[in-house]
């Protein structure tokens, strides 16, 4: 009892509260918190949406190096992108890249817009996407011109190597093989790098290589209609009739391969050529700069050896060049049982002019097969011959031969057959040849055994001199000395007879000096026959220097 009374006197002493009322609100009230945040919501969506552009698709054959939600979409290295997804098409081939473009953006997104992935390359000799390596690959931009808009897009593979802002122009080239050309390959114009391989791909048919070159300006004002293009990869070496040439255009071709172009130096420039003007690609700068063909096709038949005669070898008339070889072949005659090459040749005939007459005026124009009816009757041959002792090439050679075999040529083949001649090599081996049949002939073993027999003869004529003839002659030599002793001795007693100073002792001794000298030179005689007993039949023996 005591704690509630005590209870109650505390509670009287707490001082009452005083309740005031203030102004009432509405219940609709309690809503405007919610409507303000869907409102701003809806501001700040509305203007997301005003800053973002549209959403656009890209196919590329692998996302490598793309990131949901952090690879950008640039162009001209600002941000005008990012991708939102990437994923799967339905046949599992290709990816495709979902990406949010900005408002900005969307002017470029034409027809012709391209998009590739920027990662580290090498191509072309060029490096490029070493940014990457830190930063991370992008998706690169091309802007396109078409008014056309698209969403819709299939990504490049190699990056654009020029892009529409870049002032120039592109052509296109046809060619054989693409040799060692690439993406970037650098275009030269009098050793002046002016330009790159922009792309290529194989044609249709599968039997050409298509181009797509790009020359910067100002120097696509130096491409013509009559341009020759060439490849200038590496070393052109040129080892033809006329002998070695070597031609490049810089080191980086030399390494990497590259295109050069120039028009014809003999040639007026023309009209300078339009874009995506298509040209032939040659294969070096002497098949670019031959002049057009024109002229007639024979066909020379050869039963020689053509080996080292190559197709484009000049035919030269007198040291002028009229034509040159387009093909070789082989061919078999059974009816003569032999084989020919027949070699096509292209002639200009136009160059071989009949001389003006003394008035200055032209000569009258001769029909092309009487033309060459003439020549041919009067001695024109066709003929192989070596152009260089250092290369071995051949080439064919037009000239008159008077003594030639008569010939006409044979309209009825076609190309016509023009006649022909020996050349100079297979004449000299027919005559070699032709010699050593004529020694096979003669009898060198019966000539060689006559030739024995005779010695044999002779030497038994020699043993016979030996064994009669010479005795005999020396006791004629005996003889002769033992008179000249004789008479040596009756003149010596005449001597003493006769007095100094008398007429016959004068006489007397040149008589005997002579009779002397002759019995010396006997003498010597009898010596030398003694020694050498053939002599008389072979007679003396000179003596050697």
């Amino acid at each position: 009892m005591a704690d509630t009374r005590e209870d109650r006197r505390r509670d009287d002493d707490v001082p009452a509260a005083n309740v005031r009322h203030g102004p009432s609100w509405p219940a609709w009230a309690i809503w405007l918190v919610p409507i303000v945040a869907l409102a701003f919501g809806a501001y700040l969506g509305l203007r997301a949406l005003a800053e973002h552009g549209p959403e656009i698709h890209i196919t590329f054959k692998t996302a490598e190096g793309i990131e949901a939600r952090k690879t950008k979409i640039r162009y001209r290295n600002v941000d005008v992108g990012e991708v939102k997804s990437v994923g799967l098409t339905k046949d599992r081939r290709a990816v495709v890249v979902t990406a949010q473009m900005t408002r900005e953006a969307s002017d470029l997104l034409g027809e012709d817009t391209k998009f590739w992935i920027v990662r580290p390359r090498v191509s072309g000799g060029s490096v490029s996407g070493l940014g990457t390596l830190l930063a991370g690959s992008y998706i690169g931009m091309d802007a396109g011109k078409s008014e056309n808009k698209k969403r819709d897009f299939v990504g490049l593979e190699q990056p654009a190597i020029v892009t529409g802002d870049v002032p120039g122009r592109t052509f296109v080239l046809r060619a054989e093989d693409l040799g060692s050309l690439d993406v970037g390959s650098p275009i030269y114009f009098r050793h002046i790098q002016v330009g790159q391989v922009a792309g290529y791909e194989l044609a249709p048919d599968g039997r050409a290589v298509t181009l797509r070159i790009f020359v910067n300006a100002p120097y696509d004002q130096h491409v013509h209609r009559n341009t020759r293009f060439w490849h200038a990869e590496g070393i052109d070496v040129d080892i033809n009739a006329s002998g070695v040439k070597v031609d490049t255009q810089s080191i980086a071709s030399i390494l990497l391969g590259g295109l050069a172009f120039q028009a014809p130096p003999d040639a007026p420039a023309g009209p300078v050529a339009d874009a995506n003007t298509e040209f032939r690609l040659f294969a070096n700068r002497g098949a670019a700069m031959k002049p057009p063909e024109t002229g007639l096709l024979f066909t020379l038949l050869f039963t020689e050896s053509v080996r080292n005669l190559t197709p484009g070898a000049p035919i030269d008339f007198r040291g002028v060049v009229i034509g040159e070889v387009k093909s070789i072949d082989i061919e078999y005659d059974p009816v003569k049982k032999r084989a020919f090459v027949p070699v096509v040749v292209r002639i200009d005939m136009e160059r071989l002019r009949q001389r003006r007459a003394g008035s200055g005026a032209p000569p009258p124009r001769l029909d092309p097969k009487e033309f060459v009816d003439r020549m041919v009757a009067v001695g024109l041959r066709a003929q192989v011959r070596t152009a260089s002792l250092v290369t071995n090439q051949l080439y064919i050679a037009l000239d008159f031969f008077p003594n030639a075999p008569k010939a006409k040529v044979d309209w009825t083949r076609q190309p016509p057959e023009l006649p022909t001649l020996a050349g100079s090599l297979q004449e000299l081996t027919v005559t070699i040849g032709n010699i050593a049949k004529k020694l096979d002939r003669v009898p060198f073993d019966e000539i060689g055994t006559n030739l024995n027999q005779t010695l044999r003869n002779a030497n038994a004529l020699l043993d016979e001199l030996d064994r009669e003839t010479v005795p005999e002659l020396k006791g004629t030599l005996r003889d002769a000395r033992k008179a000249l002793n004789d008479i040596g001795k009756a003149a010596g007693s005449v001597q003493q007879m006769t007095a100094p100073d008398a007429p016959l002792q004068q006489n007397l001794g040149g008589t005997l000096d002579e009779v002397s000298r002759a019995a010396a030179s006997f003498r010597a005689l009898a010596d030398y026959l003694e020694r050498h007993p053939e002599a008389l039949l072979r007679g003396k023996k000179k003596d050697a220097p």
